[in-house]
């Protein structure tokens, strides 16, 4: 694995006593994936912060910290004020932006361009994956420096990355599927949205893209949140969509979907291939490939893109242009 911008600055995030990563939006929640890899395969702290909270705050940096920013555009007005206060403060800034020679990108020490290629539509679908296949990357490599990671799992997770752009394939393949299940939850006025682990972030994710595009209300929750509240929601007119292809905690998600169904809840499911399981309970599964844990997010939040676009387009809403909404934020 080689990667741009890690090459020569590499040690200074290695030896970082803490990475804080500043974004907003769907850039925030690829940061959230960002930290739980980062911590998980590289034993690195890190803290994951709004960056129009961050800037306001008065955070407490050190020269020894390294800041991540990252923003599509490289030009969100919030991302490049949280840049200022990190240099300000002696931090390394490090980029992640889409947009090439941008604001975000010319501010910072040095940093890495997901490539994506132009982004048109206001909400952010390609982006989120190149972010993720990016951080996914920086976490394999600052393992490895920091001998986090044994040479076997490395390069397991290293050949599994190469297979994610097939698997995407086989799983846009259930587009039929998905806009059946889009028909049959297309009038509702509230949906709830639950993962864990590297999966929560992408609950989060699939929340806010119903939100932007199809304009009904949503929420995102770690799965064992839900008897902290939410649960109260939950009625046979409440669509509960649940990510469920982790294999370390699968009997904590069966019994979430359980604790669902008992109170009439709709359950759609996204499990891994041949799940019988949650198959059996669910009222819709949207089945994708088996991956490792760490990358599973690349995969899980495909069906939740599809599944808004379609509930969008069969409500009659602009899919490309959002109401109230802008591609590239730059006001504060």
């Amino acid at each position: 694995v080689r990667l741009g911008g890690l090459e020569e600055f590499g040690n200074k995030l290695a030896k970082a006593d803490r990475i804080i990563m500043v974004a907003c939006g769907t850039s925030w929640h690829s940061c959230l994936i960002g930290e739980y890899l980062f911590e998980d395969l590289a034993r690195i702290p890190v803290e994951v912060e709004y960056a129009s909270e961050f800037r306001y705050r008065n955070p407490i940096i050190s020269e020894n910290d390294v800041v991540i920013a990252v923003s599509q555009s490289g030009e969100t007005a919030d991302t490049l004020a949280a840049i200022e206060i990190a240099k300000q403060k002696g931090a390394f800034v490090y980029g992640i932006v889409n947009v090439v020679g941008s604001s975000i990108a010319r501010l910072t020490d040095t940093g890495s361009y997901i490539h994506a290629g132009p982004e048109i539509g206001v909400a952010s679908t390609k982006a989120f994956t190149g972010q993720v296949t990016l951080l996914s990357l920086m976490a394999l490599l600052l393992s490895q420096m920091r001998g986090k990671i044994s040479g076997h799992y490395y390069h397991q997770l290293a050949a599994e990355l190469a297979t994610i752009p097939k698997k995407i394939e086989q799983t846009l393949a259930q587009d039929k599927l998905i806009r059946y299940i889009a028909q049959e939850i297309k009038d509702s006025t509230n949906a709830l949205y639950l993962g864990r682990g590297y999966n929560f972030p992408v609950a989060l994710e699939g929340a806010l893209k119903l939100k932007e595009i199809s304009y009904i209300h949503a929420e995102g929750y770690p799965a064992a949140e839900m008897k902290h509240g939410p649960i109260a929601l939950i009625d046979e007119e409440m669509p509960v969509i649940v990510i469920a292809t982790n294999k370390s905690s699968y009997d904590k998600i069966v019994s979430n979907v359980q604790e669902v169904k008992a109170r009439k809840g709709r359950v759609i499911a996204i499990v891994p291939q041949g799940d019988q399981t949650i198959n059996a309970i669910a009222d819709y599964t949207i089945e994708i490939p088996e991956t490792e844990e760490p990358l599973s997010p690349l995969l899980s939040v495909i069906p939740l893109q599809l599944l808004s676009y379609h509930i969008a387009v069969l409500r009659g809403c602009n899919v490309d242009q959002p109401r109230n909404l802008a591609k590239s934020v730059t006001v504060e």
